[in-house]
């Protein structure tokens, strides 16, 4: 301080003394061959351009300690949002449910709070439900009250995911659910809009996990190499206008996945590879005007994957090398009036692909180089009134194939394609 004031006031001298002779010499050239300019009039003049760099130095004082207020409060802000994550995390992992449940909803409002941190809080609740788990209460490392803890997780999260305008939306915030172990869990009339939603390897032991009336328009929900052994997982009433379910490899050996009444005008949904020895796969009553249904080399060696109802009319479902082995594809009483409906390359052998009552008014409808061993292709009282039906290449190669086709109706404006004669009769060709 006792060298900054003399040095501070020694500058302002000379700034001053500059300034006078300065203004002296600007003013005197400024007014040639006129009335002398006066002292009084200089110092004037060299007080007002003082006073000037005065304030400009006096506002950048001001601005330097606003940032450095605002800094120490921002570090003030950061040490307490630290503070409360250490405490929500040590809540989670106490031995009381109660204090777990507190935690959830501690980490929940902690990310509402801390938009920086918001993806590691979000990171946090999803490694939570990654954990194991063991869901009897008979089975060595069981928890009591640990259910109800996670579906607090998965219902704190849909209640994130409603509104993707709101404040501390976590929509386009990536899930992972990675190999999780779930048996119920509500996630209706959310809105997947950007971000990843990963169920890879996650394993469904029953209850309900409801995707009802959710809304799909971006990014990926994967299902990938996931396992089903029972409950429901239940996307009916859904709306996809964009982005892609993904069950690419998934296991099927009981439950049911529900998309029945679902609207697909947009987007896609992928059973590709799929193994299907059991459950049931609903497309009830669906509405498929775009986007894509596919069950490519899936295998169905027992089970149901149901279109009965459905209404194609854009779109395509797709069958291309499917298995058919004592399962059964049904679209029955289901209404294709454009878009395509494959079958190519697929094996049906002792399974039943059945289109009884169905109507098929336009669009295509193909079994090219498909194979029906000792299985059953069914139309009766179905109604063909337009559109294609195709089995170019197709092969029928065991007495025990059968085409049933009593009471059918088609028009001729249908065009039917057999392509080669089957090489063995049929019970109703």
């Amino acid at each position: 301080m006792w060298l900054v004031a003399p040095v501070s006031l020694i500058l302002v001298a000379v700034l001053a003394y500059g300034l006078y002779h300065g203004v002296d010499a600007f003013l005197t050239a400024e007014n040639p061959g006129k009335k002398p300019i006066s002292g009084q009039d200089n110092v004037k003049t060299t007080v007002t351009a003082l006073t000037l760099v005065g304030a400009v130095l006096a506002g950048l004082y001001a601005y330097r300690k606003q940032l450095l207020d605002e800094g120490a409060s921002h570090r003030a802000d950061a040490m307490q949002l630290a503070e409360r994550y250490t405490k929500a995390a040590e809540q989670l992992g106490h031995d009381q449910a109660a204090v777990r449940l507190a935690g959830v909803y501690a980490m929940a409002r902690l990310a509402d709070d801390w938009q920086e941190q918001r993806q590691v809080c979000i990171n946090v609740l999803c490694a939570y439900l990654r954990m194991p788990y063991v869901s009897s209460a008979d089975e060595e490392g069981y928890m009591k009250g640990e259910r109800e803890v996670r579906l607090a997780i998965i219902r704190t999260t849909r209640d994130h995911l409603q509104d993707p305008t709101a404040p501390a939306t976590w929509c386009g915030y990536d899930l992972d659910f990675t190999g999780a172990v779930l048996d119920g869990g509500d996630f209706s009339l959310a809105k997947f809009i950007g971000g990843r939603v990963d169920f890879s390897l996650a394993t469904f032991i029953g209850g309900r996990v409801d995707f009802s009336r959710a809304e799909f328009t971006d990014g990926v929900v994967s299902f990938g190499r996931a396992e089903f052994t029972g409950g429901n997982v239940d996307f009916s009433s859904a709306k996809f206008v964009g982005g892609l379910v993904d069950f690419t490899l998934a296991k099927f050996t009981g439950g049911r996945v529900d998309f029945s009444l679902a609207k697909l005008s947009g987007g896609g949904v992928a059973f590709v590879r799929t193994r299907h020895t059991g459950g049931r796969i609903s497309f009830s009553h669906a509405q498929i005007t775009h986007g894509t249904v596919g069950f490519i080399s899936a295998e169905l060696n027992g089970g149901t994957v149901t279109f009965d109802g459905a209404r194609l009319s854009g779109g395509t479902v797709n069958f291309f090398g499917a298995m058919v082995t004592d399962g059964l594809v049904n679209f029955e009483n289901a209404a294709i009036s454009e878009g395509v409906l494959k079958f190519d390359d697929a094996l049906i052998s002792d399974g039943t692909v059945s289109f009884l009552g169905a109507t098929i008014s336009g669009g295509r409808v193909t079994f090219e180089d498909a194979e029906l061993v000792g299985g059953r292709l069914d139309f009766e009282g179905a109604l063909l009134t337009g559109g294609r039906v195709t089995f170019a290449g197709a092969t029928f190669s065991s007495p025990g194939t059968t085409i049933g086709s009593s009471n059918i109706i088609v028009s001729a404006d249908c065009s039917i394609e057999w392509g080669p004669l089957p090489t063995m009769p049929v019970n109703q060709p």
